[in-house]
């Protein structure tokens, strides 16, 4: 099992709606999973962060940096 998880939950994250821990059977579906969650807070959250992937063991943590 791997599961995709948010290193910390910034205001964005929170009002997103979007779960903060998702189990994947396998790596690579888990992998893309984490990707396209980067990508989308990149995206269309209010730019204060950069968000990106990182493998922790069977996790993949999204981490959260300061933009800038």
């Amino acid at each position: 099992m791997y599961n995709v998880k948010i290193e910390k939950e910034c205001g964005c994250f929170k009002r997103s709606g979007m779960e903060s821990i998702k189990t994947f059977e396998s790596k690579d579906d888990a992998m893309i999973e984490a990707k396209a969650w980067a990508e989308e807070m990149n995206e269309t959250f209010c730019q204060k962060h950069v968000f990106s992937v990182a493998e922790e063991g069977n996790d993949l943590i999204i981490k959260v940096a300061m933009n800038g």
